[in-house]
This record gives C-alpha cells, sequence and structure tokens, in this order.
C-alpha cells in the first residue's frame, strides 16, 4: 500500500506538489491523472525516494522508500524507460538488476518471456531498441523483484495497440494477485479501462479523488449548443458552474433535465445534451483540470 500524507514539494520560487494526500491500496489500481506540470512526476519521485519532501510523507507499507531493506524486492518502479543504459543488452539490464537483487539468473529468462522480449531482442543493445521495447524492458525490470507494489509513470507510451492491450492485461492481472499499482498516463481511456480508483491532480493539488464509479457517476452533463455563448450566458444566470472545453462542448454540474429546461427558456437551440456519467473520462478530467490546462491541451 502506498500512504501519501500533506505532501509537499517546493523548489525555488514555486511548489510543484502542495499539501497532497491519498492511498493507493493493495488489490487496486489507482490511476493518477493530471495535466502536464500538474506534479504528478514530482509525487512519484518523492514516493521513490528520487526526490526529497518539503513537508509531509510518502510511504510504502507504512515505510519510506529509502528504509526499505532491498526496494526492488517490494517495489517496482518505472518512471522513465528512456533512462538505462543505451550500450548494455536487454538482457544485461535485467541480470544486473537480478543480481542486485539477489535474485537468482533464471529470473532473467523469466521476465524476457512475462515482458514479451524475444532472445533475439534481449541480445541488441538498448540504443537499438524502440520507445515501446524500452517500455517493455522497464515493466520486465520492474517486475523481476516480484514487487508488492508497482509505481509506474507512462508505462504504455510507445506502445502499439496489441501492446498496450498486453500492458492493460499485465496489470489487472497484478491487481487482481493482491498488487498495488500506481499508475499515471495521457492515454485516459486505458486509465479508464484499467483502474479502480482515480486521484486527479491539478496545479499541485488533488482537485478529486475516489472510486472511478464514483467520479464519472458525479461529473454531471455534457451540452452542445449553435451558440454557445449563449449557453454559457444561460446557465450564468441559472446559476449552474459550468466549464467550456477545449472542443466546445460545455460540461455542467447539474443534472440534463435541468440543463434542458434552462436552455429551453433561455431560446438556446441544442445539439447535445446527455450526462457526463456516459462521456466517459476524458469529459470528466478536463471539467475538473479546466483551469490548469496548459494552451487547452490536456496532459
Amino acid at each position: 500500500m502506498i500512504t501519501i500524507e500533506s505532501l509537499t514539494k517546493r523548489y525555488a520560487g514555486s511548489t510543484a506538489v502542495d499539501d497532497v494526500s491519498f492511498t493507493a491500496r493493495p488489490g487496486r489500481v489507482t490511476g493518477f491523472l493530471g495535466p502536464n506540470g500538474a506534479g504528478k512526476s514530482t509525487t512519484m519521485r518523492v514516493v521513490v525516494g528520487l526526490t526529497p519532501a518539503t513537508s509531509g510523507s510518502a510511504t510504502i507499507d507504512g515505510r519510506r522508500f529509502c528504509d526499505l531493506p532491498n526496494p526492488g524486492r517490494e517495489v517496482g518502479v518505472l518512471l522513465d524507460a528512456s533512462a538505462q543504459h543505451a550500450g548494455r543488452t536487454g538482457r544485461e539490464i535485467l541480470r544486473i538488476a537480478a543480481a542486485t537483487m539477489g535474485l537468482p539468473r533464471a529470473r532473467v529468462a523469466e521476465m524476457l518471456d512475462r515482458v514479451g522480449l524475444t532472445d533475439r531482442e534481449a541480445e541488441r543493445r538498448v540504443r537499438h531498441y524502440s520507445l515501446g521495447m524500452r517500455q517493455r524492458l522497464g515493466v520486465a525490470t520492474a517486475l523481476i523483484g516480484d514487487p508488492r507494489v508497482l509505481v509506474l509513470d507512462e508505462p504504455a507510451n510507445g506502445l502499439d495497440p496489441a501492446g498496450i492491450r498486453w500492458m492493460r492485461d499485465l496489470l489487472r492481472g497484478y491487481a487482481d494477485a493482491g498488487g498495488t499499482v500506481l499508475l499515471s498516463s495521457h492515454l485516459l481511456h486505458e486509465i479508464e479501462v484499467v483502474a479502480d480508483d482515480l486521484v486527479v491532480i491539478g496545479h499541485g493539488r488533488v482537485v478529486a479523488q475516489g472510486t472511478k464509479a464514483e467520479l464519472l457517476a458525479g461529473a454531471g452533463s455534457v451540452v452542445r449548443a449553435l451558440d454557445t455563448a449563449a449557453l454559457a450566458a444561460a446557465l450564468d444566470a441559472a446559476g449552474i458552474d459550468h466549464t467550456v472545453a477545449p472542443d466546445g462542448a460545455v460540461l455542467a454540474t447539474a443534472e440534463a433535465a435541468r440543463i434542458g429546461t434552462v436552455a429551453h427558456t433561455a431560446g438556446v437551440p441544442l445539439t447535445e445534451l446527455r450526462s457526463a456519467d456516459s462521456a466517459g473520462l476524458e469529459e470528466m478530467f478536463l471539467e475538473l483540470t479546466a483551469s490548469s490546462q496548459r494552451e487547452g491541451v490536456a496532459a
């Protein structure tokens, strides 16, 4: 289990993470979402001991990462698939990881097979790997110690559709076997498919957290009109909070029936009106992080 309590990280002149608290539980995949610069990577770096916290704490089963006697046997980490020794072969990297953790060399072949890297690919230098192959190697390194916890930042980046499906099944199976997964990804659909719980962060602060079902059910409504400005004015007049997404959809915190009545009274023809829980994670994400988007692009 990963427990983050009142975590804050400040750099000179800025606060990257601001009083963040959440828990990633065993047997569940926790999706960690937010735009670029929201504080996701900094939080994950604190969890695995790469960045010291200014205040607060991040623990693995009650202990800091740096206090774990053999961290690789308890926490599997993949934060940057490109941060691997380009001059070594994939097999060499796994052999070094196994030796460092005191594991038998037989684990290397097991991991290569588990992540779908062939013997021929394992003998190639990492500099000749595609991004997708580096991701697979990174996952193999994270799993080689048979840890109880996985911390993964964009693990599906560079994978083809078959690889993304493989990653989804791997993480789902790992959690179903009792493991804890903290997963950050730009692929919102994949998060929606695999995650049990969601934590959404913006400007370094948690803006929403809960089970996926809870957050999607409370996402409000999605509405579109030929005259978006007139619709927004009608919603303002009715006291309904709303956000205009980059694609022109209006995300409103009210039931569809009420929004339809407001639009009809104001004489604003609608082209679309539906509950946001049917719209999925993307609309919810855009609504919750609208104030922290950069140039209108979700990340």
